[in-house]
């Protein structure tokens, strides 16, 4: 199965519920497998770059296929890599915490990206996102 609209509004969702759980104003955004935008929204009072951050975020997982929390905890491999990455790559990455790979059957079939909230607080709510898909 790939990517659709339903899938990305029960992440989206899901990851609200999640941010509200928090108190805290974020944006979300769901890309595909190739990091196309699926499907963004963000809360009332979330900040002006959060869609930005979002996205950014969700195309950097989908693109490495892996958490964008696994990357930072792994940028001491290569800082050099890390450091140019944003300023590399069309329609910008953003290796950060916060996003997360969406699965269905074991393939990647897309990617959710959070912004708004503290390191740990996108990485969380990235994961309740993905994980009401894939538990569906």
């Amino acid at each position: 199965m790939d990517m659709t609209l339903e899938i990305a509004d029960k992440a989206i969702k899901a990851a609200f519920a999640k941010s509200t759980e928090q108190g805290t104003a974020m944006g979300i955004t769901v890309v595909d497998k190739s990091g196309r935008l699926v499907m963004s929204a963000r809360a009332d009072d979330s900040g002006f770059y959060t869609f930005d951050t979002s996205y950014a975020k969700a195309i950097t997982a989908a693109a490495y296929k892996r958490s964008t929390k696994d990357m930072v905890e792994n940028r001491s491999v290569n800082p050099h890599f890390f450091d140019a990455l944003p300023g590399v790559i069309p329609g910008g990455v953003l290796p950060t915490s916060g996003a997360v790979p969406i699965h269905n059957n074991g393939k990647i079939i897309g990617a959710i990206g959070i912004g708004g909230g503290s390191p740990d607080q996108d990485n969380e709510c990235a994961i309740v996102g993905a994980n009401a898909v894939e538990s569906s």
